[in-house]
């Protein structure tokens, strides 16, 4: 009614005013005197008016009645203008110019141009024309989370029903822009010539899919008719009678497109097809298959679950069924190869008193190998197999008890063998010092004594991939319990000397054991096996003393070294270990026929079991080593600080000394130790073992120095050298250091975490150790200079082993392995991995590869140019999550069995 009113007191005023006017149209007074006429001062008009409902008519009748009409609209309207708010009662409307706004309830509607229409309850958007001819300020529609950018719009209030031109909208990742789109409420559209993309260039987008007629759910979904495909404005005959896209941003489950090809062995293939279960927001699932015309098929599975600040994990299950060449011909072979994996982690905040893990990597020795859709070039050369499943409980008793119970696994995949713990059980209570005081802290030797006691028990299977989890695995599995009391002390000599003194007890227990004996007929041993509780004891005593000593030198002058100094540490043990001989029995075994002597041998009825036989021979030696370290104070310039250098680290020289040994007394010296060349980027291990006994024409150690026997002083027995390099651009510019991810896919799987053998593709074309970068990154990395600055990374790993053991005087093994990545362009990355193997003068795996960004799209090329694994794979596909199943794939293998 507020408007009513101005419109009443206006009129009104108009009225009184004109009425003055027109019966006064002089005044004369007695003395004459005439009254200047003056403007009344203009009211300025006000930025923004606030209305509760649009401008009605106003009728006025003769009895100067007011009749209001019905109010149709639930909220205020809310309108602004910079330059003009115009009101025309004649066309009942409200004209608003340059940044309008107009906002009722959560709809808001910003435009260059808006007309409010009082009488039809409806608002007009439009843009305006600048003084160089653009089109501006288009409007903008908002409603709650959704946004239309389109050039006019035409809404009714009543109704809420819109009429929108040249819409331009966003989606998740969709861009959706339509000729016309017509809004029936406030989560349906209906749209009109609709070109949708995910390309974020949205005005000339380097593809997008035209549909004559969708309709339009915000945040649900997109359904249209028939949708064909246009890339680079060019239509494609890719086309669909109809289309759903899913637009929600939860999970949701759907199928996955499987990829076509041909194999040369195997015929046409569809690979990597399934479906995917979005089962919760804790959980999902994803199934895939392969079929191959020939037969052979595969199923995977895969599911990825986790709960914040509890645990987290990944298990998948894979098989295979290969069938090569056709059934009836000569070459036709068939196998079945499976994979297990299993990738668990708890928290650090869920129990601190406790923790579950796995990290389990089983199946079929070869599947890596065999597989017919692994792509994984890092696990393809991995040589073992292994697993752990472990749970961790602490007591927090007094003493405190530990408690842990393992499952491991490991498999050599060369030899097939597996070793398996299942499980194994230890238990340990905390040190106890009987002698402790009740207040101060423990001195001497009596008030430092301390024992513990601990427990493991194992149930081991050592079998093959053909007899795993079959009950002959079972029925050979060896059991034992090992009990250990450790009893040791310390204290200070001279006040510079640390002396440490202790004992062991164990004591064993096994389940079952081996009594030997000759078979004169079968002329071989006979092992029987005799079941039954059985036990063994041993005990030791052991000793050392060592102490720390620190040599400076002090440079004068403004050099650069400031000093040099040497840590050494010394240390110098003894250990006495008893025979055990009373637990070894022995046999005879008589003359044979060919001349051989008659000889008694020895065994111990716990030869094969879990732990082994105790030892036989006395023992008393003497263990001597000598740890180095050098370092330097460094000084930069005149005004920094000086900074501490590693020169020589752990260079540590250790041998022993048998006491009781008759001949051969001394133990090869090792030597062993690392050299800094680049700090904290680049380290140099090196050993060597050197032995000063000769060998006899047999190639024998024997009891004589080989300075005696014509030789050196020192023997060189083996020698190492080894190091790896990880260094990038980055290094070099203060940039981000390049960091190797240690859970990623090949890691799990047993592979390197590095991309030291080459990088693998997932499903969706990215290499798994890819890194996403912001849009904002590579908006800068595209303005950047790459004559100036072009990123790149590089990983080295060298290793070499000489051997010299038996006189072969020969490298064993020398090879460089190299892999790096070099960004060409802000959207082109190629790269290598290769090495030379230096003893059989051959390149290592090498693979070749590079990435183009196409914006929207994604381009890889994966090629092994030669070996075993001769291959290539290249893939082109969509960016967007939502419509990765738009991709080609070809990939091409080589026959192994040729």
């Amino acid at each position: 009614m507020r408007t009513n009113i101005l419109y009443i007191l206006s009129c009104c005023l108009f009225l009184v005013v004109c009425a003055s006017k027109t019966s006064a149209q002089e005044i004369k007074t007695k003395e004459g005197v005439r009254i200047p006429a003056e403007r009344e001062p203009a009211v300025p008009m006000q930025d923004s008016i606030v209305i509760s409902a649009p401008v009605p008519d106003i009728r006025i009748t003769q009895q100067d009645s007011v009749k209001p009409r019905n109010q149709f609209l639930t909220d205020q309207v809310v309108y602004s203008a910079e330059d003009y708010m115009r009101l025309s009662p004649k066309e009942n409307r409200i004209y608003l110019y340059n940044n309008a706004v107009v906002t009722y309830g959560d709809i808001n509607i910003t435009a260059g141009r808006i007309i409010l229409d009082n009488a039809k309850n409806e608002v007009y958007a439009f843009g305006i024309v600048d003084s160089t001819g653009n089109y501006t300020q288009k409007p903008i529609f908002i409603q709650a989370q959704n946004e239309v950018r389109p050039d006019s719009i035409r809404f009714n209030f009543k109704t809420e029903k819109a009429l929108v031109f040249n819409s331009r909208t966003e989606q998740g990742e969709f861009k959706v822009f339509g000729a016309v789109t017509k809004r029936e409420n406030d989560s349906v559209f209906y749209m009109k010539n609709v070109r949708f993309t995910t390309s974020n260039d949205e005005e000339n987008p380097d593809y997008f899919f035209y549909a004559r007629k969708i309709k339009f759910v915000p945040d649900k979904k997109i359904v249209s008719g028939l949708v064909n495909m246009y890339i680079a404005d060019v239509p494609t005959p890719l086309g669909l009678p109809f289309g759903y896209f899913p637009m929600t941003d939860e999970q949701t489950s759907g199928f996955i497109i499987p990829t076509f090809g041909e194999d040369n062995n195997r015929g046409y293939y569809l690979q990597n097809g399934g479906y995917y279960f979005a089962i919760s927001d804790y959980v999902d699932l994803t199934v895939l298959g392969d079929y191959y015309t020939n037969g052979s098929y595969g199923l995977r599975t895969e599911s990825s679950y986790a709960l914040r600040y509890r645990f987290r994990g990944n298990l998948s299950f894979r098989y295979e069924k290969i069938l090569n060449s056709e059934r009836g011909f000569p070459d036709f072979s068939e196998s079945s190869i499976y994979n297990l994996r299993w990738y668990h982690t708890q928290d650090q905040k869920a129990n601190p008193s406790s923790r579950f893990s796995a990290s389990v990597n089983l199946g079929s020795s070869d599947y890596y190998q065999a597989s017919t859709n692994n792509m994984n070039t890092g696990n393809r050369l991995t040589n073992t197999l292994s697993s752990s499943i472990s749970y961790q409980k602490t007591f927090n008793f007094e003493p405190q008890v530990n408690l842990s119970i393992t499952a491991t696994h490991s498999q050599n995949t060369n030899t097939q063998q597996i070793n398996m713990t299942l499980p194994t059980v230890q238990a340990s209570v905390d040190r106890i010092y009987p002698f402790e005081p009740k207040i101060g802290a423990k001195k001497g030797i009596i008030e430092n004594i301390n024992f513990q006691y601990s427990v493991r028990g194992e149930n081991r299977f050592t079998t093959t991939d053909s007899l795993f989890f079959t009950p002959e695995m079972f029925r050979n599995a060896t059991t034992g319990i090992q009990h250990s009391v450790p009893l040791t002390t310390n204290f200070k000599l001279f006040n510079y000397l640390s002396v440490s003194a202790g004992g062991n007890y164990t004591e064993n227990w096994v389940f079952k054991t081996f009594e030997r004996s000759f078979d004169e007929e079968l002329q071989q041993e006979v092992v029987d096996t005799i079941s039954g509780f059985d036990s063994f004891r041993t005990y030791n005593f052991n000793t050392s003393i060592g102490t720390t000593i620190y040599g400076t030198k002090n440079f004068s002058g403004n050099g650069k070294i400031q000093a040099i100094r040497h840590v050494m540490r010394p240390s110098i043990s003894y250990n006495i270990n008893p025979g055990f001989d009373y637990y070894y029995d022995s046999y005879l075994v008589p003359e044979t026929s060919d001349g051989r002597p008659e000889r008694e041998v020895e065994y111990s009825r716990f030869q094969g079991t879990l732990f082994g036989p105790p030892g036989k021979l006395f023992s008393s030696s003497i263990g001597m080593s000598l740890s180095n370290t050098f370092e330097a104070k460094v000084k930069d310039s005149a005004d920094a600080e000086p900074r501490k250098v590693k020169l020589l680290n752990n260079l540590n020289i250790s041998t022993s000394y048998n006491l009781a040994a008759d001949s051969l007394n001394l133990s090869p010296i090792s030597i062993r130790g690392t050299l800094p060349v680049i700090q904290n980027k680049l380290d140099v291990n090196f050993g060597t073992n050197l032995d000063i006994y000769a060998l006899n024409n047999d190639n024998r150690r024997i009891d004589k120095l080989n300075i005696n026997n014509g030789g050196s002083l020192f023997r060189i027995t083996n020698a190492n050298v080894s190091f790896g390099y990880s260094f990038s651009s980055s290094d070099f510019t203060g940039g981000k250091e390049n960091v190797n991810r240690l859970e990623n896919q090949t890691f799990r799987n047993g592979g390197r975490p590095d991309d030291l053998f080459g990088k693998d593709m997932d499903l969706d074309g990215t290499f798994y150790d890819e890194k996403e970068e912001d849009v904002a990154d590579e908006d800068q990395k595209e303005n950047e200079w790459y004559n100036f600055n072009i990123p790149w990374d590089l990983r080295l790993a060298y290793t070499m082993n000489y051997t010299n053991t038996a006189r072969q005087n020969q490298i064993s093994s020398h090879s460089l392995m190299f892999s790096g990545d070099v960004e060409l362009s802000p959207r082109w990355t190629v790269g290598a991995s290769s090495g030379y193997d230096f003893v059989n003068q051959g390149f290592t795996h090498t693979q070749l590869r590079f990435a183009r960004d196409l914006g929207s799209w994604r381009m890889t090329f994966n090629w092994t140019p030669f070996g075993v694994y001769k291959q290539w794979n290249f893939f082109i596909g969509i960016k967007s999550s939502m419509l990765s199943d738009i991709k080609y794939e070809k990939r091409r293998q080589r026959d192994r069995q040729l």
